[in-house]
């Protein structure tokens, strides 16, 4: 099985360097620079999870290629792509929509990596959303991409816990075993499609400026905003006096009620 592969993040790079190790080389890389320009943003954006794939291209000899909207879009491969020849391409944290200009040259089409249960929390930021939602519960499904944001039918798709004391980071890793498993299964065992049952119910892209704490959130629902946006995103925080942003990057919640009119108590919370 041939194929050509878009990713961008340490994720994306979990996942190919253990095909690699396997010997499952891809025809080509394609990837996004840290700095990007996207649709919903005016000014560039940065990937904070970002991995810079040149130096895996390098060691296995895979060419690679970069890809930033508007003036150097996959359009602008299309023929290379097409002289590739490839039996699919295998999509991990790409954030831009791959056109069916682009992933119609290959014989079985795009095969993409959502970090949900689809369709619960397609869109954008899946695991953040879950988290700052308060599920116990998500995963990692591989789909065919077609014209519909994250509503392909599936190859794949494996589940989580979401534990109580999970960051971000280790809700990653839980997510990041799942695909490698499953994009190794790719190329040991048939593919075959099902359809998706249910409706998308989709999130927005999240922004920097999302993560202010909110204040009249209770206990629970400010331990989860903050733990779904610890490293390697940017943080939750709360702005200062002085207009600068103070990062809570772990929080716990403290079983004691503090009475703030009670001297006796200590003066209250902190």
């Amino acid at each position: 099985m041939s194929y050509i592969f878009f990713g961008t993040t340490y994720f994306s790079k979990a996942i190919l360097e253990n095909l690699l190790k396997r010997g499952y080389l891809p025809k080509a890389i394609f990837s996004i620079p840290e700095y990007f320009s996207i649709s919903y943003a005016k000014e560039k954006v940065r990937n904070c999870h970002f991995f810079d794939f040149s130096s895996l291209a390098r060691e296995y000899d895979v060419p690679l290629y970069w890809v930033e909207s508007p003036t150097n879009t996959l359009l602008s491969y299309k023929n290379k792509i097409k002289d590739y020849s490839v039996d699919f391409f295998l999509v991990a944290n790409w954030y831009y929509k791959i056109p069916y200009q682009i992933y119609s040259l290959s014989k079985m089409g795009a095969f993409g990596f959502h970090n949900s249960l689809l369709p619960k929390y397609a869109g954008g930021a899946p695991l953040v959303w879950a988290i700052i939602e308060g599920e116990r519960e998500s995963g990692v499904t591989l789909f065919r991409m077609n014209e519909a944001m994250d509503c392909g039918d599936i190859i794949h798709q494996r589940s989580f816990v979401i534990d109580f004391e999970d960051s971000i980071a280790e809700v990653l890793k839980k997510a990041e075993k799942l695909a490698i498993t499953m994009s190794l299964d790719l190329f040991s065992k048939p593919i075959t499609f099902t359809k998706q049952k249910g409706k998308a119910r989709y999130y927005p892209q999240r922004t920097l400026e999302d993560g202010e704490i909110d204040f009249s959130l209770n206990a629970q629902q400010l331990y989860n905003f903050i733990r779904a946006q610890s490293s390697p995103y940017p943080g939750a925080f709360i702005k200062t006096r002085d207009g600068k942003r103070l990062v809570i990057e772990k929080a716990y919640i403290d079983s004691k009620i503090f009475n703030n009119t009670d001297d006796s108590a200590g003066g209250g919370a902190i």
